[in-house]
């Protein structure tokens, strides 16, 4: 199975503690945050990691090299320019061999079985499986609806501070739907989602409650060094 690991933005939110490496590339106990995403992946039987990358892209491929030495093989789809989520996936997909390819952003570790997303996929005849996570408050996301595990609205904007789910930034994608990804800067959430949604895409998903952070700001990248840093998680 291949996925494709989105590292192309810039950081700017993390750029006071972490200025001189990609955003993914942070160090948690002298290791890059995106190996210990690379080597969840690589437990679960992910055997090809394709990592679209553009800012400093270069100290990516330096560090992962062939792969090898972590579990995976590695390919490395560069952008000129930001391409956004569902670009950079369109880019990165010309190292596809397989017919469907999953798709997460580099700087989020999320605890989850990867193989559902291919049993929800198969079971349900999907074009894509998406996972959702639970939150307390939607009003400060915009809410992601799940019926009988298809994905009914997305983005939806409430001002009640309720509970309720959200993306989790996990994508099951077949070739056949990035095909239809339009090139230049394109936003998975913003265009494609709600794009497919409107046409009648067979989009679907689960809610999973596992272990999610994303350490796109200060607070969240020291509270995954304490976390690591006290053995509250473990990677295989």
């Amino acid at each position: 199975m291949q996925a494709i690991l989105l590292a192309g933005g810039l950081g700017t939110r993390l750029r006071s503690v972490v200025n001189d490496r990609p955003k993914p590339m942070a160090l948690i106990q002298e290791k890059p945050f995106m190996e210990y995403v690379i080597r969840e992946l690589a437990a679960q039987g992910i055997d090809h990691i394709i990592f679209a990358v553009g800012y400093k892209g270069s100290m990516v491929e330096e560090y992962f090299g062939d792969g090898q030495a972590f579990g995976v093989q590695a390919s490395y789809a560069y952008e000129e320019s930001l391409l956004g989520t569902a670009g950079a996936i369109k880019n990165a997909a010309k190292f596809m061999t397989d017919q469907e390819v999953i798709a997460l952003n580099a700087d989020t570790f999320y605890k989850i079985d990867y193989h559902r997303l291919t049993e929800i996929k198969d079971a349900m005849n999907l074009d894509m499986t998406l996972v959702l996570r639970e939150v307390e408050d939607v009003s400060r996301y915009g809410q992601a609806v799940l019926t009988n595990n298809r994905l009914t609205g997305f983005n939806e904007k409430t001002d009640q501070p309720i509970r309720g789910t959200i993306n989790g930034g996990v994508y099951l994608l077949s070739r056949d739907l990035i095909d239809t990804i339009p090139e230049g800067k394109v936003s998975l959430e913003q265009d494609m989602i709600p794009r497919w949604l409107a046409e009648g895409r067979r989009l679907g998903g689960f809610v999973n409650d596992g272990y999610f952070i994303d350490i796109g700001i200060p607070q969240d990248y020291y509270r995954f060094m304490e976390d690591v840093e006290k053995g509250a998680l473990t990677w295989s």
